[in-house]
């Protein structure tokens, strides 16, 4: 899972996704980064690790990281946030073989950044949840 700064979407998606699969009896290995190096080291701003919470979700153990290029050979998917990850995301690829695991969270829609607007946080949890049921149920 990745987004800009690996404090807001991305965190919030690993979470998400972590606990459907944990819920689905999926062994999946998730994990999130950012494409920007500002938060790296920090846990996830306080409103997603708040809006988690409220859906039973623990995220407070995160720690942000910058998205590495030998995270196209750990994992068979990258998911992204929006078209600016995206095109960051894809700058990065070696191959095409890593330019096919790239891939938009919410298909052909983005996830919008809730980090200037408090009332977005939950709105985005909703949508991340959502695309990440859509995932599961394709792939079982």
């Amino acid at each position: 899972m990745v987004c800009l700064g690996n404090i807001c979407r991305s965190p919030l998606a690993e979470g998400v996704m972590q606990h459907l699969a944990k819920e689905n009896n999926l062994n999946w290995q998730v994990d999130s980064a950012g494409t920007g190096d500002w938060h790296v080291g920090q846990g996830p701003d306080r409103r997603s690790t708040n809006t988690a919470r409220k859906h039973g979700i623990d995220i407070s153990g995160q720690v942000c990281r910058l998205f590495r290029i030998s995270d196209f050979d750990v994992f068979d998917v990258i998911f992204v946030m929006d078209r600016n990850n995206l095109s960051d995301i894809l700058a990065m690829a070696r191959h095409e073989a890593d330019t096919g695991k790239v891939k938009l969270l919410l298909g052909d829609k983005i996830v919008p950044d809730p980090y200037f607007d408090d009332a977005q946080f939950e709105p985005v949890f909703k949508m991340i949840e959502e695309g990440c049921r859509e995932i599961i149920k394709s792939l079982i």
